[in-house]
């Protein structure tokens, strides 16, 4: 690896084939280790500090492959534990890097473990981290954009953009979710709790030339392993037992540390739940007579687990006064942000089934409403990455495509239209203009600039028979750059405003939108996916047959909407 090369001088890279017909990511870096007793803790187990060590040693050697020179970790995302390894075992740690932005790019990291005697393989973890290009003394990096090849890199590729955007109000939601939810995060006083002050860690730690990186700075690693060091210490204060590592919250790297800075780590029990517990852990950086200089802060959780591997209970919590209290209260918060994630929209996100759940959408938390967003753009973005679909059928320049895999059957309809993507973006958005060209959509209300949520209502598809009502989110995102479309994203949600009615099935969608590729300065690509469920079958099974023209009809009309307006401004 080359440091110092500047940015606009970097050859064009050399896509690697492991064989003939075996395509691998120039950008990939696998790392295999055998645990050893010195990687290991008192219970046989490797340590979770070794094991974050090597994954951001493999990380930023995928980061700089690609940038060409040095690079530093900025943030690693949330990274979620599944299973322990034992020594003995192989660590296989997979780094690559997803999407480049300006000067800094996204590194996604799989790791999981071997057993080489019973030939056997689980997975124990993923993450994503940033890492950023170091200024060269030409200024500072533009790096290279990356290239998906394949349909699994242009997923990553394409998620990466909403990732990002999510990194950036991740502080955000926690100052709303506290804000809204001061009532709900109160402390609670339970007989026998443990004072916080008995498990409050304190201790330093001399950066060696050892610790350091090839750029001569702390290695993220060793930061990132000292501070699992001391949470691991308070967490088994509370318990006195050993604990498991489950979760890291975020890492934010705000300042970097080099040799003869004496490291400050500070950790605590924040609060404790049936079955985990939160530690928040701290970095602070000093040299000699210098202020304390804040390096980075984690939120880590805990479980112990018992002799059949099942989490224990354990015992709550008395926060220290004043800031104790505020700790408990965000504890809850994150916990809060953790479960709000899963339960918002449950995606299996592979190359073979991408399945969502319809879930509750009311007047909730900033949180609630970001990870329901976020996962509704996403599902559009891994359906949009499909490249399997049949074409069933043209008309007047509108074309139907559809694909079914695992019982499951997604359309898609595409058109081009002579109106510039920006504008074809706002008018599709405007959904109080909606009926101008679609009679069925209803609006509901604004829930932020960029989501809506509106009705629709179909008519009955045979004699005597009810029509299928919808209640959908419209999730909008404009381009991260000109290598992305613009997106209307669609999934049912329940409201509890809008209940089913007698006169309506209420159906559902569990993955739609739109996606709006700039061809040229007038010309637009126009494309509207559907995941159909089975009570949707029915309203256009005879239009995928081809023994019905709907589709085209509403998709004309659409097109005409689009050509009539462009010219017009608007502003929702």
């Amino acid at each position: 690896m080359s440091e110092g090369k500047d940015a606009d001088t970097q050859l064009e890279p050399v896509f690697i084939r492991e064989s003939e017909d075996v395509y691998r990511n120039p950008t990939e870096v696998k790392m295999s280790q055998i645990v050893m007793p010195c990687h290991a803790n008192h219970c046989g187990e490797l340590s979770a500090g070794q094991l974050l060590k090597w994954m951001d040693s493999t990380a930023c050697l995928s980061a700089e492959r690609h940038a060409g020179c040095s690079c530093i970790t900025a943030s690693v995302d949330d990274i979620h534990f599944e299973h322990t390894i034992g020594v003995g075992n192989v660590v296989n740690i997979i780094a690559k890097v997803n999407r480049a932005f300006t000067s800094s790019m996204e590194v996604g990291i799989l790791v999981n473990c071997e057993d080489l005697y019973a030939d056997t393989q689980w997975n124990v973890c993923h993450a994503f981290a940033t890492f950023v290009a170091r200024r060269t003394e030409a200024g500072k990096v533009q790096l290279k954009q990356v290239t998906p090849r394949t349909q699994m890199e242009q997923m990553e590729y394409s998620l990466a953009a909403e990732r990002r955007r999510m990194r950036l109000i991740h502080a955000d939601i926690i100052t709303d979710l506290l804000s809204s939810s001061t009532a709900q995060l109160e402390c609670q006083e339970y007989q026998d709790a443990v004072p916080a002050e008995r498990t409050r860690v304190e201790s330093v730690e001399l950066v060696l030339p050892p610790h350091t990186n090839h750029q001569v700075s702390t290695f993220g690693g060793q930061i990132m392993a000292w501070m699992e060091n001391v949470a691991t210490i308070a967490a088994s204060r509370l318990c006195n037992a050993h604990p498991t590592l489950r979760t890291i919250d975020m890492f934010h790297f705000r300042a970097p540390s080099h040799i003869g800075d004496r490291l400050v780590l500070k950790a605590i029990v924040n609060n404790a739940f049936k079955h985990s517990m939160e530690v928040g852990v701290c970095a602070e950086a000093y040299q000699g007579g210098e202020p304390l200089r804040h390096i980075n802060s984690a939120f880590m959780t805990f479980e112990v687990l018992d002799s059949d591997r099942k989490p224990r209970t354990l015992p709550r919590i008395r926060p220290v006064p004043v800031d104790g209290k505020r700790r408990y209260q965000e504890a809850i918060a994150r916990k809060k942000i953790r479960l709000d994630r899963l339960e918002s929209v449950y995606i299996i996100c592979s190359l073979e089934l991408l399945s969502i759940s319809r879930h509750v959408c009311s007047n909730k938390s900033l949180c609630f409403q970001m990870y329901l967003s976020y996962n509704n753009v996403s599902a559009l973005k891994l359906m949009d990455t499909r490249n399997n679909w049949v074409l069933t059928s043209e008309k007047n320049k509108v074309r139907l495509y559809t694909l079914e895999e695992n019982h499951m059957l997604c359309f898609k309809v595409q058109m081009h239209v002579s109106v510039p993507a920006e504008q074809t973006f706002h008018l599709l958005s405007d959904l109080r203009r909606r009926k101008e060209w679609d009679q069925h959509y209803e609006l509901v209300k604004y829930a932020d600039e960029d989501d809506t949520l509106y009705r629709v209502a179909t008519p009955c598809v045979s004699k005597g028979g009810k029509g299928q009502d919808f209640i959908l989110l419209a999730s909008r995102r404009k381009p991260c750059d000109d290598r992305d479309p613009y997106l209307i994203a669609l999934r049912s949600v329940t409201l509890p405003t809008h209940p089913p009615t007698e006169d309506y099935t209420r159906g559902e969608v569990l993955c739609g939108g739109f996606t709006i590729w700039e061809e040229s300065s007038f010309v637009t690509k126009i494309t509207y996916y559907n995941q159909a469920t089975p009570g949707v079958l029915p309203y256009i099974s005879t239009d995928i047959a081809g023994l019905s023209s709907s589709f085209y009809s509403a998709f004309s009309a659409c097109s005409h909407y689009l050509e009539a307006n462009k010219d017009s401004m608007t502003v929702l």
